[in-house]
């Protein structure tokens, strides 16, 4: 069975670029197909006269985008559309029928603050699949682990099956964090526990445990210097708990070192 698509949002920005750039070689990887959609949110009143010349040029940024990812891998097969209406609508509807929707940390117009605006916590809310974040600055592919972030919840174990199953596809070291909150009342994770969790999953058997205590960022980001990918799920407890709505979310959305993966909670029925 052929697997569903790869989506990345596009809009013709550096960030988007880099979102295509990842999309594609992630598409190639998993035999898929990459569908590019450009937002068209409507023109403000007093502007419908322009409504010709707002769509070509979103028109343009479609073909320049499929002309990349076509130079990237011409094995890749690729379409792009226009969706009108808001950014976070149209990946939302394209999620339900994808694999992985891929944006970019930085663009323009709707793009703009992707995953840290009300664009980002739309998809984190309610896409339909795991979500990429990639900065456009990090110059390409590069590193050795793929880092998950496990606290025992329902979104860190979807996190868990998707790292290790990209850092399989890729032939990528895998690093486990789990994080231990200072609060008693909190379970803690053992390592007994989070050996099991690994070891339970298909790819799981290699993988480096790495138990953490307090706050995870300031680690996630020490590990990110060697990472391909950071894996976080939408909602959890303890240490990861409200990872899309603090302070440790952004901090690891703007200072990472590698494209972060995010397990909205839509994927795993709220």
């Amino acid at each position: 069975m052929r697997p569903r698509p790869v989506v990345a949002g596009v809009d013709g920005s550096p960030a988007a670029e880099a979102a295509i750039r990842w999309a594609t070689a992630e598409a190639a990887a998993r035999g898929a197909e990459l569908h590019l959609i450009q937002a068209v949110t409507p023109l403000r009143p007093g502007q419908t006269e322009k409504t010709s010349e707002h769509r070509a040029a979103a028109d343009h940024i479609v073909s320049t985008a499929i002309a990349l990812a076509r130079e990237l891998d011409p094995a890749v097969a690729v379409d792009g559309r226009l969706e009108d209406g808001s950014a976070s609508a149209a990946l939302i509807k394209a999620s339900a029928e994808a694999d992985l929707v891929v944006i970019g940390s930085r663009g323009l117009g709707v793009m703009l603050g992707a995953l840290i605006g009300s664009t980002g916590l739309d998809l984190a809310a309610n896409a339909r699949c795991p979500i990429v974040v990639v900065r456009p600055d990090l110059g390409g592919e590069s590193g050795s682990h793929v880092v998950i972030g496990y606290d025992g919840s329902s979104a860190s174990r979807l996190a868990l099956e998707v790292g290790l199953d990209y850092a399989h596809r890729h032939d990528l070291k895998v690093r486990v964090v789990a994080a231990q909150p200072p609060q008693t009342e909190l379970h803690r994770i053992t390592q007994e526990e989070l050996r099991e969790a690994v070891h339970d999953r298909e790819h799981g058997q290699d993988a480096e445990l790495v138990q953490i205590t307090g706050h995870p960022a300031e680690h996630l980001l020490r590990l990110s210097a060697d990472a391909r990918l950071i894996v976080l799920g939408a909602r959890g407890r303890g240490g990861f708990s409200g990872m899309l709505l603090g302070s440790v979310s952004q901090t690891v959305l703007h200072h990472a070192n590698c494209p972060v993966a995010v397990i909205p909670a839509a994927t795993i029925g709220g």
